[in-house]
């Protein structure tokens, strides 16, 4: 009621008044309105029959997948990842431009109001302006008897405001402002895919790095093993009782043992040096940390896994497809309301004075009122090639996000196939390294009473440690398969936007 009678006192024109007081104007927005796409999925995953771990289709919290393996030193290595990792906080970078975006595409449809000032002086030297009533005049005469000299001076001065508004009548800003949100959302779940795969890489270099370990123990007590016997056979051989061939071959065997040492020892550096970097640490700083050996993690026995249709929801590459077709939608409403006609109300309010004392006063009020509107008719075909060339990113979007769901089905039933197959390799390899172990232990008894040719000792020795060896690849790989099957689910992430942090203060090194 106050603003009302205020304005009323002003005596504005009704044009103005309306620019003042009447809400923004608006329809329907043109262009198609965004739904879901239906996509469908499997019923179930084609898991195959498993003699170890049973995949379950129950949906199970894949927040912290990898807490399952039950590590402090993974889990700690995990958490530090997502706290500093580069590519995360670029990232969260993008999301947060992303939301500044919409703000933009938001204030389209706004008011834009600018406050003026403006204080001038005139000075005619020939009466000009007071011929015109603009000013006063004024003469001076010089001690020297010159002629006298007429001008007039004139100060103006103003204070006002002035307001642009473009009614959005065709919705061409509200869509704008719907493809900056879906951006933004889809910049959201960008940041979330890549928690997915920052977890899932820091666990299978993790995992490598302890099965380098593993192995390279195994070796180490195998070579230990055979100087020892190296040791008992040179010695027998000086006193007669085995030749010269039998040294050879063991010494053979030990020198191939040692061979295998070098390149297990680089993976294991190879492996501390991934992770560090995952952790935006200098390579060499997780050495002392990472250089205790560790067993690799137990496999579990069970996994849920849940149902293809869940993928829909919990990958965050799928949803940012999603996001990325409803924006695409959207610009093409912004597209097509590029055809209709725009409606602007443009207005002003100023006080002017030739005084600064009477500029505040009523009676130097002036005011501006404008409505304009403006239709394209002719631009060289411009906006209906917009229209089409939207008409094919929304196409493409469409396309890119059938394929985000047919790939997301196709990871999970891959990793399940890998898994399955795995499990089936390691039960044979852990019956193989039982049989060599007691054909390794037989061949030993018969070769020291003298039963059997040293060439069996070997044999046997040699297919241990090649069964040992592929047994603890084989543990390595269940590992990753896990690894790569959460990261399949889409495991690994939690809808939290605590984690987007404020961008870090510019350094001397900071290019802003």
């Amino acid at each position: 009621m106050r603003a009302n009678s205020f304005l009323s006192s002003l005596r504005l024109s009704p044009a103005l008044r309306i620019l003042l007081t009447a809400p923004l104007l608006a329809g329907c927005a043109v262009g198609p309105n965004y739904s879901k796409p239906d996509m469908k999925t499997p019923d179930s995953f084609a898991a195959e029959t498993t003699p170890l771990s049973v995949p379950q289709a129950t949906e199970a919290d894949l927040t912290a997948w990898w807490t399952q393996f039950n590590d402090a030193e993974l889990a700690s290595l995990v958490s530090r990842a997502l706290a500093a990792n580069l590519d995360l906080q670029s990232a969260a970078s993008r999301v947060r431009e992303a939301r500044q975006q919409e703000i933009i595409a938001g204030a389209a449809g706004a008011p834009n109001i600018s406050a003026i000032g403006n204080a001038a002086h005139l000075h005619s030297g020939r009466n000009f302006l007071s011929q015109l009533g603009g000013g006063q005049s004024s003469t001076s005469s010089s001690s020297a008897g010159a002629p006298p000299s007429g001008g007039t001076d004139v100060s103006l001065y103003s204070l006002g405001f002035d307001a642009t508004w473009e009614i959005d009548v065709f919705g061409g800003v509200r869509r704008s402002v719907e493809a900056a949100r879906a951006g933004s959302e889809a910049a959201h779940w960008e940041m979330r895919d890549g928690e997915v795969t920052l977890t899932a890489e820091i666990a299978t270099e993790y995992i490598a790095l302890r099965a380098a370990q593993t192995r390279l123990a195994l070796l180490q007590g195998e070579l230990k093993s055979q100087n020892a016997t190296l040791d008992l056979i040179s010695a027998r051989a000086k006193t007669g009782f085995v030749t010269e061939l039998d040294v050879n071959q063991q010494y053979a065997l030990k020198a191939g043992t040692e061979a295998q040492i070098p390149s297990l020892e680089a993976q294991v550096t190879l492996s501390q040096h991934a992770i560090a970097v995952l952790l935006a640490a200098d390579p060499n700083s997780l050495a002392a940390e990472l250089n205790t050996a560790q067993f690799l993690p137990d496999i579990p026995a069970s996994l849920p896994v849940g149902l293809p249709s869940d993928l829909l929801r919990r990958r965050p590459d799928v949803r940012e497809a999603e996001r990325k077709l409803a924006q695409a939608i959207a610009e093409q409403g912004v597209a097509i309301a590029a055809l209709y006609p725009k409606f602007n109300l443009i207005g002003g309010l100023a006080l002017s004075s030739n005084a600064p004392g009477s500029l505040f006063n009523f009676t130097s009020l002036g005011e501006l009122a404008l409505g304009m509107i403006s239709w394209p008719i002719f631009h060289g075909g411009e906006a209906h090639a917009n229209i089409r060339a939207k008409d094919e990113e929304r196409l493409q979007a469409y396309l890119a996000y059938q394929k985000a769901v047919l790939t997301a089905v196709q990871d999970a039933e891959d990793a399940l196939a890998r898994y399955a197959a795995e499990q089936r390799r390691y039960v044979s390899l852990n019956a193989a390294v039982s049989r060599d172990k007691s054909s390794t232990a037989i061949a030993s008894q018969q070769y020291r009473a003298g039963l059997t040719n040293y060439i069996n000792v070997l044999t046997a020795e040699s297919n241990e440690l090649q069964a040992s060896d592929q047994q603890a690849q084989s543990k390595q790989a269940l590992a990753a398969d896990i690894a790569s099957l959460y990261k399949a689910l889409g495991g690994g992430w939690k809808d939290d936007d605590n984690d987007l942090g404020q961008p870090a203060p510019p350094s001397d090194t900071d290019p802003r």
